[in-house]
């Protein structure tokens, strides 16, 4: 059925409440939910900030445990999943929303994500929709639209959702066409399939790989990794956490710190070193590890992580561009900021909250904190450059780039054999480059892993 946007052809609402129960069971958490999401697609703001228990939104804290899981399953999936969402919303509508039309939108992106990917009863889903609707004065004229809309979407998702989910990259149109112009139509569209895909969990256990995979019910990946397909409980409740056996780290992530070879008795800089994770590889690599980070707060939780793993390390807050140390390090990891654009298995908002405009000028400030770290390592000393993002001006470019403008480094070209099972991951350049493309197991749920780029240079003597 095709509902107008007066609802003039919807049938009679038979799933809604009264509108005297603005506070039925469950209202709020969709509430937040739709809100949270215009924050995220509409103001571009990041999911973490928005559903942080201490410092997220509002709305979001006032919610309960139970509650705030929930609108974290909401919108994660109707992230990972909004174009094909859109997609058949439209199909139920005469004709397309009014583009001031967003809180409305959000309601409908809310409730369809219940009903097409998520346990949850359709007949509450579109209740509460409609309730939601309602409470809202800019939406409560359009209560007949999102009743029949949604129950239109009940009868046939068994029918259409298979054939959407096929046909539909759940992307917007600028990160789509930024993968395929890097990758190639084939590779591109595995890694937006690997995208609606929740990510495994992975450790970097300071020892004992098979002991630990065994107790924490996952698998040794070949670099070293220990893989957990689903946590049979938060991380702290997890066995070894207390006693500091190992840190949750992608496996992506845990590669650029190897890079260096034996570094045990050496003096290295860990830039951007917040939360520690590569902080941590240094210092049980046997380093003598300076970690660097602008963030005051984000070197409070380093500082926490390293104590729970019985680490120490120097941590020293400052602007990259002020630091100046007395004494040059013998090797530097630049693990720089970045559009993210490899963790969007972890973090589906990324490609909403971003643009090529973002892009562009994280590039450049990658470029500048890569000319700044070179002056940190001593001549002959090591430098380790990286991020998490899959866009070739962030990585592959700007490589090329520099080391075609540098005068002070020579490249240092990374070798297959240099780190158990990187072997496909290393590029004819010389560099490491990971996609959530990598890492095939079998089973999607247990592959793949970030996107990320590494690149490794010596300073001159």
């Amino acid at each position: 059925m095709v509902v107008s946007q007066d609802g003039r052809a919807a049938r009679k609402p038979t799933f809604h409440r009264s509108d005297s129960l603005p506070q039925a069971p469950g209202l709020a958490a969709r509430q937040a939910a739709a809100r949270l999401l215009a924050a995220v697609i509409d103001a571009h703001t990041p999911l973490d900030g928005l559903t942080d228990n201490e410092h997220g939104h509002p709305q979001y804290r006032a919610l309960d445990g139970r509650d705030r899981a929930l609108v974290r399953a909401i919108l994660v999936t109707a992230l990972r999943y909004r174009m094909t969402i859109a997609g058949l919303l439209s199909r139920r509508l005469e004709k397309p929303l009014p583009a001031n039309a967003t809180t409305l939108s959000h309601i409908l992106h809310v409730a369809a994500a219940q009903v097409l990917f998520l346990d949850v009863p359709d007949s509450a889903a579109v209740d509460l929709a409609v309730t939601h609707a309602k409470a809202d004065p800019r939406t409560a004229r359009f209560s007949g639209l999102v009743n029949g809309v949604l129950r239109a979407l009940v009868r046939a998702k068994d029918a259409e959702l298979p054939q959407a989910l096929a046909t539909t990259d759940d992307a917007p149109s600028w990160f789509g066409d930024r993968l395929r112009k890097a990758y190639g139509p084939a590779l591109a569209h595995t890694i937006l399939a690997a995208h609606r895909i929740e990510a495994p969990v992975d450790f970097t256990v300071k020892a004992d790989l098979a002991l630990w995979a065994e107790r924490l019910g996952g698998i040794v990946l070949p670099t070293g990794t220990v893989r957990v397909e689903k946590l049979p409980a938060p991380v702290i409740e997890l066995p070894g956490f207390a006693e500091g056996a190992w840190w949750v780290q992608d496996a992506a992530a845990a590669l650029p710190a190897r890079l260096f070879g034996d570094i045990a008795g050496k003096r290295v800089a860990d830039l951007c070193a917040a939360p520690g994770g590569k902080t941590a590889q240094l210092v049980l690599a046997g380093a003598k590890v300076t970690a660097v980070d602008t963030s005051k707060s984000r070197l409070t939780r380093l500082g926490q992580n390293l104590d729970r793993l019985g680490m120490s390390a120097e941590i020293v807050q400052s602007d990259l561009f002020d630091y100046s140390p007395t004494e040059l390090f013998d090797a530097v990891l630049l693990d720089a900021p970045c559009s993210s654009t490899g963790t969007v298995r972890r973090h589906p908002d990324v490609p909403w909250t971003k643009t090529p405009a973002d892009i562009e000028k994280l590039a450049s400030l990658q470029r500048r904190l890569l000319e700044k770290a070179v002056t940190l390592a001593k001549p002959g000393g090591h430098i380790v450059f990286s991020n998490c993002s899959l866009d070739p001006l962030e990585g592959e470019e700007l490589h090329r780039s520099f080391l075609a403008e540098a005068t002070d480094v020579t490249d240092d070209p990374i070798r297959a054999d240099e780190i158990s099972g990187i072997g496909s991951f290393v590029t004819e350049q010389g560099t490491l480059r990971t996609t959530p493309a990598g890492f095939e197991f079998g089973e999607p749920a247990i592959s793949g892993l970030d996107g990320f780029f590494a690149a490794r240079f010596r300073r001159k003597p």
